[in-house]
């Protein structure tokens, strides 16, 4: 058993080595022929890559050179083409350069038959100045006249026809614009007037009071005549006592003043206690009662109007124009008729209609301090306007409403034309005898003036002057021009309500004798 095992081991250790050995060979071999299959595949490989890369190397070769050949195509091409262009542009600057060539010497040959021909001129200048030279001469010589003489002669005969035409056509256009804008205002007039319905009631400067008995008249009086002299100190108004029956007259210009008087008697009458005393109190009472009063008067002319936002003060003055008059009518009376009419004209033309009736409300203001400060009622109006921060409008409307500053608005000419309206309706004021007097006579003198005019006569109350001239001297044609001139003088010095109307007369006569 051992031997076995022993001779299984020397067996596996003879065995173990040769066939490592065999094993060895064996590798040996296969590696040398996979060796020679690798150099030969490389080989192989390496022989197509040359033959690839040769043949690429042609086929860029002839790229190449197909390349250099089109460019070399289109190069040429190309400049064929400049070459063609550029013998194109060298003709046409041929033919340009030929062309102006030949207009120079066009020019040249007119430059030449231009100097010729002013040479002429000058020459043909030459002979006509001395032509008229001649002619103004034989002229002179046929007429007898100088140049300036006969140029004098031509302007008068032109100035003359331009006259009469300009005439002509202002009478015709006068007439057009007159039938239009007549139709127009007198619409405008007409509907604002029916509309605004107001009295007219004409103010004095008396008051009456009515007494109980004829009694009362001692107790006024009272003793040694106290009672009515403190009556008349502290109220400045005078007391008429006489033989009216049960009457007292209470007479002075500050109606203001007279009111308080008539108050404060009306007082004292009904308490029956005269004296000095209480005399000064009830005067006290009633001056406050009048305050009162003004100041009411003045929110209710607001209120009627329609206008808000007039400043306390404005309001107080406007109710102080209650007691002012102009010519006999009061005052606070016609401010409110100027305000509805301006209010009616502006909504008849499409005008601001609240604007309006302010500025007509607040155009006389000044008449409520114009007895107390110095200054006329426009200045003074348009202070007051001013200092209450009353807007342009309303201040050039004051200033204007008279002529005394130029309008600026429209509402400004409709204020203009509402006072013309409230003052010049009849029976709203009342005129004195010397005013009326005079105003007659300056519109007789006014027109006596011009020249031409043989007589003028003022008729119809003044509201038309009749003017009579000399038909040698005036004729038809400067009647128009005489009828404007004497319309615009007496708008320019006269003051006056409503219209007048200028009236002038021609009259020719021709007279012969049968023999």
């Amino acid at each position: 058993m051992l031997g076995i095992i022993i001779a299984i081991a020397v067996t596996l250790v003879v065995s173990i080595p040769v066939s490592i050995l065999v094993t060895t060979a064996h590798h040996k071999s296969v590696s040398a022929q996979k060796k020679d299959n690798a150099e030969r595949q490389a080989r192989e490989i390496i022989d197509e890559a040359l033959k690839t890369a040769e043949t690429k190397k042609r086929e860029a070769l002839l790229e190449v050179k197909e390349e250099s050949i089109r460019t070399k195509n289109e190069l040429d091409k190309e400049i064929k083409e400049r070459r063609a262009e550029a013998q194109r542009y060298e003709r046409r600057v041929q033919q340009k350069e030929e062309n102006i060539d030949k207009k120079a010497d066009s020019i040249e040959k007119k430059e030449a038959n231009l100097s010729a021909k002013e040479e002429e001129l000058t020459k043909q200048k030459e002979e006509i100045a001395k032509l008229n030279e001649q002619r103004l001469q034989e002229l002179e010589r046929i007429s007898g006249l100088t140049s300036e003489q006969a140029k004098d002669y031509l302007l008068k005969i032109v100035e003359d026809d331009v006259k009469h035409e300009t005439a002509v056509m202002i009478k015709e256009m006068e007439s057009r614009a007159k039938d239009e804008a007549d139709k127009k205002a007198k619409e405008y007039v007409v509907n604002a007037i029916q509309r605004c319905a107001a009295d007219h009631v004409s103010e004095t400067t008396i008051s009456v009071v009515q007494l109980p008995n004829d009694e009362m008249k001692g107790r006024i009086i009272g003793r040694e005549g106290r009672n009515i002299r403190t009556l008349e100190t502290m109220t400045g108004v005078d007391l008429i006592i006489d033989d009216t029956p049960e009457a007292v007259i209470l007479s002075g210009f500050d109606p203001i003043r007279r009111e308080v008087a008539r108050i404060a008697l009306e007082k004292l009458i009904v308490d029956g206690r005269i004296h000095p005393a209480r005399i000064e109190e009830m005067v006290e009472k009633a001056q406050k009662e009048v305050e009162a009063m003004i100041k009411e008067e003045g929110e209710n002319a607001v209120l009627e109007v329609g206008v808000h936002g007039v400043h306390p003060e404005l309001v107080k003055l406007l109710g102080k124009m209650k007691f002012r008059t102009s010519y006999g009518q009061n005052a606070l009376k016609h401010s409110i008729e100027v305000a509805q009419l301006t209010g009616l004209l502006a909504s008849e033309m499409g005008l601001d209609v609240r604007m309006a009736k302010r500025a007509g409300l607040l155009h006389d203001i000044g008449k409520s301090v114009d007895h107390e400060m110095e200054g006329s009622h426009i200045q003074l109006g348009s202070e007051l306007c001013r200092k209450y921060k009353e807007s342009p409008i309303v201040i050039n409307a004051v200033e204007s409403h008279h002529g005394d500053v130029e309008p600026t608005s429209l509402i400004a000419c409709l204020v203009q034309a509402a006072d013309t309206i409230s003052a010049a309706r009849p029976g709203a004021r009342r005129e004195t005898l010397e005013t009326y007097t005079s105003r007659l006579k300056q519109l007789e003198d006014i027109t006596n003036n011009f020249k031409g005019v043989e007589k003028s006569f003022a008729i119809q109350a003044g509201r038309e002057i009749r003017v009579m001239v000399v038909p040698d001297q005036i004729s038809d044609a400067d009647m128009v021009l005489l009828a404007r001139d004497i319309s615009k003088q007496i708008e320019s010095e006269l003051e006056y309500p409503g219209q007048i109307k200028v009236n002038v007369i021609r009259e020719s006569r021709v007279i012969d004798y049968a023999k």
